[in-house]
């Protein structure tokens, strides 16, 4: 088993989205590339932790490769946008990647630098090793799946699912 922390805005969209992947093991909802220990999600909203909204996703990479996981992550949100996803906006909706290995580095810079030939703008998203993670609150853990109904879920995280699996990135 393998992991690799990523944030690309919204931590319930992300979720959302790696849940519905073959190989992944587990996707836990957190905070992390800031300074504040423990911190919590109020905190990480206002800005003043340096932490950005993330998701450890833990996964098999004989089933699924570290290459396969950062062109679906790619394809779920809008590298090129500084500091918001959308409608959320802020330092804690960051593109963000934090690598565990040299190994994993090597691999994020080679789709990084393939990645750079699709866009026109360019590519925002920040990578640092992984110094620390802190699991999110228990309520936003599995968010999409248990708040279908809910607006942000309707109207942000549902059509990015039906893209995704349109692409063949992800099971609906």
């Amino acid at each position: 088993m393998e992991c690799i922390v990523l944030g690309g805005g919204c931590f319930w969209c992300i979720e959302a989205v790696f849940r519905r992947v073959d190989g992944i093991i587990d996707v836990v909802p957190g905070y992390s590339g800031g300074w504040k220990e423990k911190p919590t999600y109020q905190e990480v909203c206002s800005g003043t932790t340096g932490h950005a909204e993330v998701v450890k996703v833990l996964f098999d990479p004989k089933v699924i490769t570290l290459e396969e996981i950062l062109n679906i992550f790619f394809a779920a949100h809008d590298p090129t946008s500084l500091n918001r996803q959308g409608n959320d906006v802020g330092e804690q909706y960051r593109s963000i990647i934090l690598y565990t290995d040299e190994e994993q580095l090597e691999v994020v810079k080679n789709v990084m630098e393939e990645l750079k030939k699709k866009y026109s703008k360019p590519i925002v998203t920040q990578i640092k090793k992984l110094d620390n993670f802190y699991p999110a609150e228990k309520y936003h853990w599995n968010y999409f799946d248990r708040n279908k109904q809910q607006p942000y879920c309707r109207y942000t995280i549902a059509p990015k699912i039906e893209r995704l699996a349109e692409k063949g990135f992800i099971k609906s």
